[in-house]
């Protein structure tokens, strides 16, 4: 596994640099409608290079501000954005939890930073004409932004927190805000509601990667005494370079494509959704606070970045940030662990498989206490695989092929009723529901039996082969 770099530049156009430069960035000239066509077109292409529409439209009429989509949608395209391997990856996701690097405000310079070159005033403000903001699905509820990162600071603890939250236009310059219960930002709302003060945030659309995964990271890997600006610094190896807000009292990415300043109100609420969700079902509609804008600010040419709510990037952007989680509260608590791998028909986020290397007999037994500790860092994991150090956990084939000849059912699944799983899994009781390990892995002693045929590694001469019709001496029938 090659070392990742001790500092790696983040920053969302660098990403889009690389990516440009891989061929993973597809420019779409055509005039494609925000209302449904610009995503309907970026969940037909889900999981392949990243998406830059140059000509979206509102009305008929091309909006100045171009819409990317499926930006980090895929591996590859993480990869490319990033310019590290997936052990490199693994690496940085690790050094954000264990050695996180609190921010610094961005140097003096004679103009305003680049998220600040542009600047709408609270009256002057129209969310649904200033920004290229998208209806995703027909039966959505409306128009959503999506992929703000929204920054904030506890008004009882002071901790910052950054996370994913969506908003949906209501009024000119007011939006709803989804807000989870169990989430900080939520607990964050509720500590200003009980004060009877409104709660000043900023969403960043289009921010540095590395505040990008800060924010997927969940409550059980970065606990709400954690600050996710620090984090941030600890995936670039590098202090975040912030900005103050204009008229909010804190603090954004210095190169901030677009930046929404602004209010929770404590006593206000809106109907919110339906939205299509992760799962691939819509949400139901009901009440959310009100966000009030009070600043809209962006680069001179500003990158509107959209994720879509069922789409792959919604799900890859916890993907490694949670493999990374599951890594190391495994390691910690087995030893005969080496790897891990959340898998895309889960939804990188409710099937883990699990690597071990039993070192001997008495290592037997040990794969299943992988399963609790797997269970038990991840809460929202409802099926665990293990397998041993010659599958590779990275290809569902090969996993499959583990379950297919290494388990048994009557004794190799390993039931556990009436866990704590996600509530958005539609067959859970509320998201109480029974969560399976499968024992995929090999009995020690019996390790000879399971050894897989070996074949000579012989190249063809490309010289002496051929796809030509009729070039076959024999003659077909």
């Amino acid at each position: 596994m090659s070392e990742a770099p001790e500092a790696i530049n983040t920053g969302f156009r660098t990403a889009l640099g690389r990516l440009d430069a891989a061929g993973r960035l597809v420019k779409v000239s055509q005039r494609l409608e925000l209302i449904d066509e610009v995503a309907g077109a970026m969940k037909a292409a889900d999981g392949g290079p990243a998406l830059l529409f140059e000509a979206a439209a509102s009305r008929g009429i091309s909006h100045q501000i171009p819409v990317l989509g499926n930006f980090l949608s895929c591996t590859a395209n993480v990869e490319t954005a990033l310019g590290l391997d997936r052990g490199q990856i693994r690496q940085v996701m690790l050094r954000a939890l264990d050695r996180p690097l609190p921010p610094v405000t961005a140097p003096d310079s004679s103009g305003p930073v680049p998220a600040q070159e542009r600047v709408i005033a609270a009256d002057d403000i129209d969310l649904g004409a200033d920004l290229p903001v998208l209806r995703h699905s027909p039966d959505d509820g409306g128009r959503f932004v999506t992929a703000g990162v929204v920054i904030v600071r506890d008004p009882t603890t002071g901790v910052h927190n950054a996370s994913y939250h969506r908003l949906q236009l209501i009024d000119r310059g007011c939006t709803a805000i989804k807000l989870d219960y169990g989430r900080h930002l939520r607990q964050a709302f509720e500590n200003a509601q009980a004060a009877r003060e409104p709660l000043p945030i900023a969403v960043c659309v289009g921010t540095d990667v590395a505040l990008m995964y800060a924010g997927a990271y969940m409550g059980s890997q970065m606990p709400a005494d954690a600050d996710e600006l620090a984090a941030a610094g600890g995936l670039k190896g590098e202090p975040l370079e912030l900005a103050p807000c204009l008229t909010q009292p804190l603090a954004v990415p210095a190169e901030t494509e677009i930046v929404l300043e602004g209010v929770v109100h404590p006593d206000q609420t809106t109907p919110e959704g339906p939205f299509g969700e992760f799962v691939g079902y819509l949400s139901d509609s009901g009440p959310a606070p009100v966000f009030e804008a009070t600043a809209l600010t962006m680069r001179r040419d500003p990158v509107y970045h959209a994720i879509n709510g069922a789409g792959r990037e919604t799900v890859m952007l916890r993907k490694h940030v949670l493999e990374a989680s599951a890594l190391r509260a495994l390691r910690q608590a087995n030893p005969i662990v080496t790897d891990a791998e959340l898998t895309a028909g889960g939804l990188y986020r409710f099937h883990l498989v699990i690597q071990v290397a039993k070192r001997s007999g008495r290592d037997e037994g040990m794969q299943r206490n992988a399963m609790l500790a797997a269970f038990a860092a991840l809460k929202d994991l409802d099926q665990v695989i293990v397998v041993d150090g010659d599958i590779d956990i990275t290809d569902p084939d090969h996993v499959e092929y583990a379950v297919a000849t290494r388990v048994e059912a009557s004794k190799d699944l390993v039931v556990m009723p009436g866990m704590r799983g996600h509530e958005y899994v539609r067959v859970s009781d509320g998201g109480v529901r029974t969560k399976v390990g499968i024992d995929a892995t090999v009995p020690f002693d019996a390790r000879d039996r399971f050894t897989a045929v070996s074949f000579a590694e012989t190249d063809l001469d490309p010289a002496a082969t051929s796809s030509e019709p009729g070039s076959s001496r024999l003659a077909w029938l």
